[in-house]
């Protein structure tokens, strides 16, 4: 039976307390799993994945970032901070990687990061290298750098101009609204995530799902881009953690499959000894809620058994 349980730890802004989950199976662990969670979501929405994971003797954990889920307590949905918010965020998820270490010694310790949280995930690895024992990338990519460097600049814009906490219907329409615009005609505004309808609208009717985030966060987050492709940062790298990185051939944050295999050559020529990538034909977003979850799933635990 897995036990789940949440408690808060202090962010590293000062200011906040991160909301985290915790799914312990019965037993001693087998090892570890920090999942990193993506733009407008939580660790909760990993319930069924973690509980998989538990099933198969692994703990599982994830504090909700700052701005999204139950860490939010003045109601700046997809807010970071007014600066330094990607490395605030980043610094979180090793607070927790530290604390769940101190209560699970002595196990091999995963990070699995979907869509922005892979970019924490990649920025984790660059920040604290050597401190896990491998890594897992859902729905990761790298749009080119001209393009990073031109949502940075409109991002920073707003910011000056409006300030960090502003909601921009134009960046998000030029960001996250841009990915429905391959699977027109459309049912929804989020049909990009996956192909299961029943999802789709759970997603849409999730009050931890449906804000638009701030300006800041997306400048913060153009800037956490720019760094995980940056020579200075994958040189810090630690090439013997393991890597895996799977990712639908439909994902538009992956640009089908192209973006996947630019941070695939990232890890290639920088060194990582242990590195598999896999493209799930027709495949969206999420792949961890995707039709064919169950394939993926065992894929995943797969990979994590063959590393512990």
């Amino acid at each position: 039976m897995t036990e789940f349980t949440e408690f808060t730890f202090p962010s590293k802004d000062g200011v906040h307390k991160c909301c985290a989950s915790l799914w312990t199976p019965e037993g001693k662990p087998r090892a570890v799993v920090q999942i990193v969670h993506g733009v407008a979501e939580y660790a909760g929405r990993y319930d069924h994945f973690a509980r998989y994971l538990a099933d198969h003797g692994f703990a599982v954990c994830g504090e909700d970032h700052l701005g999204h889920g139950k860490t939010v307590d003045d109601g700046k949905y997809g807010y970071f901070g007014r600066k330094d918010g990607w490395t605030l965020v980043t610094a979180d998820v090793r607070r927790l990687r530290v604390l769940m270490g101190e209560k699970f010694p002595g196990i091999p310790y995963f990070l699995l990061g979907h869509s922005m949280g892979s970019f924490l995930a990649r920025t984790y690895l660059c920040a604290y290298p050597g401190t896990v024992d491998g890594c897992v990338l859902s729905g990761t990519g790298q749009e080119k750098p001209a393009l990073v460097a031109a949502g940075k600049a409109l991002a920073s814009a707003i910011c000056a101009l409006k300030g960090p906490e502003t909601v921009s219907p134009l960046v998000n329409k030029l960001s996250l609204g841009a990915y429905n615009d391959q699977f027109k005609p459309t049912r929804t505004t989020a049909d990009w995530i996956c192909r299961d309808e029943a999802v789709v609208d759970a997603y849409l009717k999730d009050p931890f799902c449906t804000f638009m985030p701030c300006a800041g966060m997306f400048r913060d987050m153009m800037g956490g881009l720019q760094y995980i492709s940056s020579e200075k940062a994958l040189s810090r790298m630690d090439p013997r953690t393991p890597v895996y990185l799977f990712s639908g051939d439909r994902d538009p944050v992956g640009s089908n499959g192209e973006g996947v295999r630019r941070v695939y050559g990232f890890f290639k020529d920088h060194g990582t000894v242990d590195l598999t990538m896999k493209l799930y034909p027709g495949g969206r977003h999420e792949m961890l809620n995707e039709i064919n979850k169950g394939e993926v799933y065992a894929d995943v635990l797969a990979w994590l058994e063959k590393h512990l």
